[in-house]
Order: structure tokens, then sequence, then C-alpha cells
């Protein structure tokens, strides 16, 4: 909206990994986000999922596989 707005570019990610289920299947993705550990949904509406994956497509970061 107006000028003071912070823009999804702003985000510094340093690490990002998948969290898995029991079953194996990638839930979400356990990310450090400006010096946060936070857990991310795979949910395109959110704001860091949808960061972390612009930085994916640009080349600038790797989700790593679960451990």
């Amino acid at each position: 909206m107006g000028c003071g707005a912070i823009t999804m570019n702003e985000m510094n990610i340093t690490s990002a990994q998948y969290i898995v289920s029991l079953s194996g299947e990638n839930t979400g993705v356990q990310a450090t986000i400006d010096g946060v550990e936070i857990g991310v949904p795979l949910d395109p509406a959110n704001r860091h999922y949808a960061e972390i994956m612009r930085q994916v497509e640009a080349g600038t970061l790797t989700i790593q596989e679960a451990s």
C-alpha cells in the first residue's frame, strides 16, 4: 500500500530444510529468516514460503532435504 511497506526481498534467509511427516511427506520448511528459526507451511499464500520459493527459483537458495 504505502511507501513504508516492507518488501519480501528484504528477508535474509540463511538456511532452509524440509520438515517431513512420519509418512515421509514434506509438510513444511524449517528456515532461518532474519536470524530467527521458524517453521514455514508449504502454502503459497504464506509470505515466508513465497519468498523462500522466489529465492529458490532465482537460484540464490536451496531447500535441503530432511535429515
